[in-house]
């Protein structure tokens, strides 16, 4: 009796306990909607972009370079400077074109004098030829000897011509107006041009108009054209956005490990001078849009249903129909592809369906949503578009702005990203 008297307010504690338990598993069950992440089909514009980094350039860059060597003098400007034609930017060291040039006056007169003397003696020859004391060929000789002296004089001559023109060179003068990009010397270097003329300064002719050459994939570059509008940004300015135009699309592709790249020229309008040269700019161009269309995350484009036997006897079913509906129709298989023509019709962009390494009859288009319906996870098929890398064209004949589409899991079967129904407190 003591026993059972002790068992009877156990039997009651354990009782009310169940009750509670079941009482809060019954109010606090999830509803299925509160298990996904849910978003809406809209309805609005789409464009699609390529992209890629290039670097802004002068559309005019002159490399100034020294066709002698020798040692920088003087130097008459500096980085940022403004410059005129025929300025002069820099001396080199003269002494040595100065020598050269003593030699090759000295050169000349020498044989300035040896014509005289062979002028001389050709008049002298011809007279004596004339009074028959000399003979023809002593006659001939003289007028030899006069031209080969009158050559020298010429070859002496030219040789000083060809002095004074570097000396001309050690004086290096600005062969555009412009602005002074870079200075690569200084006062006291030596340059050497004996096998390619070096670089001493760099002048951009006009920094108002500027260039991108930036490089894109052979996948895109098909979607490129002259004329294009493009737009831009530097990291200079982050928070404005610069626009463009393709100006060339250059036929000369890179291969750098097995990735083949086309180099494009975007033309930039730079009158207000807030770009410099070497900035890094982050193009797009658009290649495609659309007005008013369907759309979708991308989440839910990627988004498959986890643990879902009921989407999976959807599938089934589906799978199972669609049979039945291709020995009908002409053959349509079970995930949406149908032979002969993809599941619906053309691609985004007016082409039939299929690419090379993939199946003959795949639809390269076709997509897969999944709606909320009677707690579950159901697949509706759709026809991808093109896509802004947020959103993505979509078009199907279920489908309508406002449609509540599934974009993710939040907690499966009422336990966070796995099976199990939600635990109730710890009651003991």
């Amino acid at each position: 009796m003591k026993m059972l008297k002790k068992i009877i307010p156990l039997v009651i504690l354990a009782t009310i306990a169940a009750g509670a338990y079941f009482y809060y598993q019954k109010t606090h069950e999830l509803k299925p909607e509160d298990l996904y992440r849910l978003d809406e089909v809209t309805r609005g514009d789409v464009e699609q972009t390529v992209s890629a980094n290039g670097t802004l350039n002068p559309v005019s860059l002159v490399s100034v370079g020294t066709q002698i060597s020798g040692i920088v003098r003087k130097l008459y400007v500096d980085f940022n400077d403004r410059v005129e034609k025929d300025q002069v930017l820099l001396e080199l060291d003269n002494a040595l074109s100065n020598a050269q040039i003593a030699q090759s006056q000295s050169s000349v007169r020498n044989n300035q004098a040896s014509v005289e003397l062979a002028t001389a003696n050709e008049k002298r020859m011809r007279e004596l030829y004339a009074q028959e004391f000399v003979s023809k060929q002593e006659l001939d000789t003289a007028v030899q000897v006069l031209k080969s002296a009158k050559a020298q004089l010429d070859s002496a001559r030219g040789l000083l011509a060809r002095d004074q023109t570097n000396l001309n060179f050690t004086i290096i003068r600005s062969p555009v107006s412009g602005i002074v990009v870079n200075r690569v010397v200084d006062v006291g270097q030596t340059v050497a041009a004996s096998f390619q003329t070096p670089t001493l300064i760099q002048i951009a002719q006009d920094l108002s108009k500027m260039q991108i050459d930036t490089s894109f994939a052979e996948a895109d570059i098909g979607n490129i054209k002259e004329g294009q509008p493009v737009k831009f940004n530097v990291d200079a300015y982050p928070n404005r956005n610069f626009e463009g135009v393709v100006k060339q699309v250059r036929l000369n592709s890179t291969n750098t490990s097995n990735v083949v790249t086309y180099n494009v020229v975007v033309s930039v309008d730079n009158s207000d001078q807030k770009l410099l040269p070497g900035m890094t700019a982050y193009v797009n161009i658009a290649v495609a849009s659309k007005q008013q269309v369907l759309l979708v995350p991308n989440a839910a484009l990627r988004y498959k249903p986890k643990n879902n036997d009921n989407g999976r006897k959807n599938e089934v079913n589906k799978t199972t129909e669609d049979k039945a509906n291709s020995q009908r129709s002409g053959g349509e298989s079970a995930n949406g592809e149908r032979k002969g023509n993809s599941a619906f019709g053309k691609n985004g962009d007016g082409r039939q369906g299929g690419r090379s390494g993939r199946g003959k009859n795949e639809d390269l288009s076709a997509g897969k949503i999944y709606v909320l319906k009677d707690g579950q996870p159901e697949q509706v098929r759709v026809r991808v578009g093109i896509t802004d890398g947020r959103f993505t064209e979509v078009m199907g004949r279920d489908l309508e702005a406002g449609t509540q589409i599934i974009v993710g899991e939040l907690q499966a079967n009422g336990q966070a990203q796995g099976g199990g129904n939600m635990r109730g407190p710890r009651m003991f």
